[in-house]
């Protein structure tokens, strides 16, 4: 038997753990010297490179002094929790990665608790070492305090601790040593720590099979993929298994088509995965995420993933407005259900439900938060749909006749002037300050916790506060009673009365009123915003209003107006603008606000 370590790398956005990786796999030796691989290989998904985010979790090996290391990259936002939560169904370890400067942040406390709960053993690494405002002994203080606040046992907190540049690929045991540029060992002491402190896999090697059916994908060649750790046994192309679903009570017989496993940044086809290893199975069109696949003679099921509920939920409908077939080539209710269905299979966290359409023409569509929906709606349009989004809205339930509403712990890294406005600002959405911590060099760390509907379109009006220095990251803490009125979007919206085609002369006309969002040329419809009025009422325009001809007035003159750009929204901007009573049109070229009615009331 091959001797594995399987490990997850839990780290908060931005911190490097993906760059950790690539020198990973360059310092093992799975590439030539003169290979050209690009930075940040494992973000293979363009939004995940366009984004600087990892939203899926992907799987990779290499081999040190014998012992074969399958990593997982995790994603390190708790949008994609989902992911988290069945990464870690697949290591017996994690590579805890934290920022020398900016600390543990709210996703790491969030997978952290995930880890913890799973009493996996850590080793931590405190990277970005060459950060000029690096404050090594205090960050490694802050991960022990939160260690110690998330319930961890006292071998939870005997853990390694290194100092790593991942960019430059050196890790050592103290903050001099991985600054060091001469004679340094790379990531020696990195490979050492995680085969010294993470165990082997547990299980019996020659013992009845059993596998764990953790994530999922398509191979055009063979179809649905079942990826996930071999828990007990082995399994060989042409095996004979049982497919246990849900609690166990329906099983199903089938056969293996192919068998594979972990090489580098390839999955390569095999005779035998054994005990320990991730592997990826074929020949199990039935199966979901959260199955087991056992011996038909001793069929046992494993414990099933449990994921927490969404937060977050968006109606997703038809594009009903008059552009609507002009970008897209699926557009229909039935293409919409399909894909959404199909998303839901392959994302444990993606919640479905029928929406408010009487018609049944709608979906309702459930997830952790803002970008997770906002992800989802992106890769869509780049797929060819067109559709409709309703606004944002909270999951709310009731527990002993009380209504309650998720809570987040938001924490802001900002400059220390921006304090007070911030505050004010998180305060007006029934934000509570539990905690302000000033480094003295010039920015502040507040916590606040905050209801979820609290932070619904506030994240672009912190960045216009704090001029765009200040970071903001929010994670769910739980539930808390229904904490009141949350005041919304304060002004209303410039709305066209006709269809047509906006002008320059109507445009220029109308921005005394407001910010303009449409361009001269722009096709617009009744009920499309075209703008957002500096009062809170909503006012009905016409911006294909022109200039009457006269002999005395010509249309050369209109050349001498100057209009101010318009704003334009990206797709998390205009879902968190959205009101009750407006949707979103989404095609693969254009994003349009609209009100629901299409004449004024």
């Amino acid at each position: 038997m091959t001797e594995i370590r399987n490990v997850a790398i839990i780290a908060h956005v931005d911190h490097g753990k993906t760059t950790l990786v690539d020198a990973m796999l360059w310092q093992s030796g799975l590439f030539r010297d003169n290979q050209q691989v690009r930075e940040r290989v494992m973000d293979s998904m363009d939004l995940e490179r366009e984004k600087g985010i990892t939203i899926m979790a992907k799987n990779t090996s290499v081999v040190y002094r014998g012992v074969k290391i399958n990593i997982v990259d995790t994603p390190g936002h708790a949008d994609f929790g989902g992911e988290v939560e069945r990464t870690l169904a697949m290591v017996e370890g994690a590579l805890l990665l934290v920022d020398a400067a900016e600390g543990p942040l709210p996703q790491t406390r969030f997978v952290m608790q995930k880890a913890l709960q799973r009493r996996l053993p850590i080793v931590c690494a405190i990277n970005k070492i060459d950060r000029p405002d690096r404050r090594p002994d205090e960050v490694l203080s802050e991960i022990y305090d939160l260690l110690i606040d998330l319930d961890a046992d006292e071998g939870q907190l005997e853990f390694p601790v290194l100092y790593t540049n991942a960019r430059a690929g050196v890790a050592a045991a103290d903050p001099e040593g991985a600054l060091a540029t001469g004679g340094a060992s790379g990531l020696e002491p990195l490979f050492k720590a995680i085969v010294d402190h993470i165990p082997a896999p547990s299980g019996d090697p020659v013992g009845p099979s059993q596998f764990l059916v953790a994530n999922l994908e398509w191979s055009d060649y063979v179809g649905r993929l079942c990826i996930g750790p071999v828990r007990r046994g082995t399994l060989s192309p042409g095996q004979e298994t049982a497919l246990i679903k849900g609690d166990g009570a329906a099983m199903l017989k089938s056969t293996l088509k192919a068998v594979y496993v972990y090489d580098g940044l390839r999955r390569v086809e095999t005779d035998l995965a054994e005990t320990g290893d991730i592997a990826a199975v074929a020949g199990l069109p039935d199966a979901f995420i959260g199955d087991t696949l056992a011996d038909p003679e001793s069929p046992e099921a494993l414990p099933r993933l449990v994921v927490d509920e969404p937060t977050l939920t968006m109606e997703f409908s038809v594009n009903s407005s008059p552009l609507a077939g002009r970008d897209g080539n699926l557009r229909t209710s039935r293409q919409i259900r399909e894909r959404l269905e199909r998303e839901a299979l392959f994302n444990v966290s993606i919640r479905l439900s029928t929406g408010e359409d009487p018609r049944g023409e709608s979906l309702r569509v459930g997830a952790r938060g803002e970008l997770q929906l906002a992800v989802l709606v992106e890769t869509m349009r780049r797929e060819g749909f067109e559709l409709s989004l309703g606004p944002p809205q909270i999951v709310t339930r009731e527990e002993g006749g009380i209504l309650m509403e998720p809570l987040e712990l938001v924490v802001c890294d900002l400059p220390e002037e921006h304090i007070g406005v911030v505050t004010e600002k998180l305060s007006s959405r029934r934000g509570q300050v539990t905690r302000l911590v000033n480094h003295g060099r010039g920015r502040a760390r507040l916590e606040v916790k905050c209801p979820t509907r609290g932070l619904i379109g506030y994240r672009s009006q912190f960045m216009t506060d704090t001029r765009g220095a200040g970071l903001l990251n929010s994670v769910n803490i739980g539930f808390t009673p229904w904490l009141g009125p949350i005041k919304g979007r304060a002004n209303g919206a410039l709305v066209s009365d006709r269809q047509g085609t906006a002008v320059t002369y109507a445009l220029y006309h109308l921005q005394p009123r407001g910010v303009i969002f449409a361009s001269p040329g722009d096709p617009v419809y009744p009920g499309l915003i075209v703008g957002e009025n500096s009062r809170t009422e909503d006012i009905w325009v016409n911006p294909t209003k022109e200039k009457k001809l006269t002999n005395i007035r010509a249309s050369g003159s209109d050349e001498a107006l100057r209009l101010t750009p318009p704003k334009r929204f990206s797709l998390e901007e205009a879902i968190a603008y959205m009101r009750e009573d407006e949707l979103l049109e989404v095609t693969p070229k254009s994003l349009r606000l609209r009100k629901r009615a299409t004449a004024p009331r």
